[in-house]
């Protein structure tokens, strides 16, 4: 059945009524494109950058941690947002989704203009308080400022495009995607080197398939039967930020905590690897690009699934959203074997493709990769169980776990480990931050399931009862 030809009733009877396997697939298809694609433009960078120095290769590193921070306002805004409007939509109150919908939106590209400004301003201490070296700063600022231009425009479709998502309609926030990512792609290679703009070639090859992407996504908001985020709509209140908030502070400890976490592996990097210092902080952000494209295949994965989750929950179908989760918990961990075996295996050529003119970040990268590639597996349960945890409403919980991988656990770790191993501390850190996000994961994604499997039998006894009376 084509979903793209319903209206948002039919689409929300579909969503409720659909095989549970076959929907999370039909969900997943289009935003595991959308993660891939993105995530490969994001290496693309990291490669053609690599052609410049060392130094170049290591800035993109820095400001990847602000690149976080927008993202995770965006996902704030944009899960708050959207796990919202899937509840609403399962339960038949389409003018509330329209409310929320609107004040998401508008909500997030203000925030980008402020965040925009407030960086622009202080610019060169936010570089150095980044993690930026001498050596690294001027590469830095060239980046960082034209990246904030873009912000209110990266912060907003990132909105759009979960907005999208959570509305059942995965392939048209792929569209919008796909379609700065390819452009993204192409810019690269033309502005940093045909038009010899270097290091601020790749930032505004960044920001212009951004702002494309933007117009694409809103494009795409007014097909299909979407809600359109509409200015006459935007109702900014304590009830609806609060809803939000319950949404979405999970999306904003995650990625928020990753931004301040790479600002923590730069910065020990670059004190515990002495003269290897700028070759520390690029081989850590060439790994980090690595395990990113791998994630980004799970996160799609389970973007497929949130949708589903979310409407499901909000129809009290909770026997649908457990099959949901059990089935991609079980695909996942296959893949992310299969994944984990071939990045440990080849770790050596994979960081050699971005920087193969210095030994060291090959030496130190490879040996960071495949530590982190002995546990990957294991983010097939964390990340699960963040998203349904997240998509049910489950703040306090969904934002522990969400919290716990890059900040509760992470952050510590970075600085103590390093402390008395070394450079070998800060290539382990991820390593053992995953096995111990795991330990607190796997109880309270249990706890909720049996909480849901006790509200499905008491929906069923009372429906008997009721018969029977």
């Amino acid at each position: 059945m084509n979903v793209r030809s319903m209206n948002q009733q039919e689409k929300v009877a579909y969503m409720l009524s659909e095989p549970v396997p076959h929907l999370v697939c039909q969900m997943a298809v289009p935003t595991i494109i959308s993660m891939l694609v993105t995530s490969f433009y994001n290496m693309v960078d990291t490669f053609f950058v690599g052609k410049i120095n060392t130094q170049a290769t290591a800035a993109v590193g820095v400001v990847f941690s602000v690149m976080a921070l927008i993202q995770a306002c965006g996902f704030f805004f944009g899960h708050g947002s959207g796990n919202y409007i899937s509840r609403k939509l399962g339960a038949g109150e389409f003018e509330d989704a329209n409310k929320m919908a609107a004040t998401g939106f508008f909500s997030a590209f203000l925030t980008g203009v402020f965040l925009g400004v407030l960086g622009l301003i202080f610019l060169t201490p936010l570089a150095r308080a980044l993690g930026s070296t001498p050596t690294i700063l001027p590469y830095t600022k060239d980046y960082l400022k034209i990246i904030l231009f873009g912000c209110p425009f990266m912060m907003s479709s990132f909105v759009l495009n979960n907005q999208l998502r959570f509305q059942g309609s995965a392939s048209y926030a792929m569209v919008g995607i796909v379609t700065g990512a390819v452009l993204n792609i192409v810019l690269d290679p033309v502005l940093i080197f045909t038009c010899g703009m270097g290091v601020a070639g790749a930032a505004l090859a960044t920001v212009i398939s951004q702002a494309v992407s933007f117009f694409v996504l809103y494009g795409m908001s007014r097909k299909g039967g979407n809600i359109r985020a509409q200015l006459k709509n935007f109702s900014p209140s304590f009830y609806l930020y609060r809803e939000m908030f319950r949404g979405g502070i999970p999306s904003l400890c995650r990625q928020g905590l990753a931004g301040v976490a790479q600002i923590c592996l730069n910065r020990s990097a670059g004190i515990f690897s002495g003269e290897l210092s700028d070759a520390a902080i690029a081989a850590m952000s060439i790994v980090g690009r690595i395990t990113m494209f791998a994630n980004s295949a799970l996160i799609g994965f389970g973007q497929g699934f949130q949708p589903v989750c979310g409407m499901n929950y909000g129809a009290k179908k909770y026997e649908r959203v457990r099959e949901g989760f059990g089935f991609c918990v079980k695909y996942a961990t296959v893949f992310l074997v299969l994944v984990s075996a071939t990045g440990f295996a080849f770790a050596n050529p994979l960081v050699t493709l971005f920087r193969r003119e210095d030994p060291d970040v090959i030496r130190i990268g490879t040996l960071a990769l495949r530590l982190q590639c002995i546990v990957f597996p294991l983010n097939a349960w964390i990340v699960m169980c963040n998203m349904m945890l997240q998509s049910i409403g489950k703040a306090v919980k969904a934002s522990v776990v969400a919290a716990a991988r890059q900040g509760i656990f992470f952050i510590p770790l970075i600085w103590i480990l390093p402390f008395f191993f070394g450079l070998l501390g800060v290539q382990m850190c991820q390593t053992w931050s995953d096995v111990c996000t795991m330990l607190i994961s796997v109880p309270m994604g249990i706890g909720v399931l049996r909480e849901m499997k006790r509200m499905e039998e008491n929906a069923r006894f009372g429906d008997v009862s009721e018969q029977n009376g």
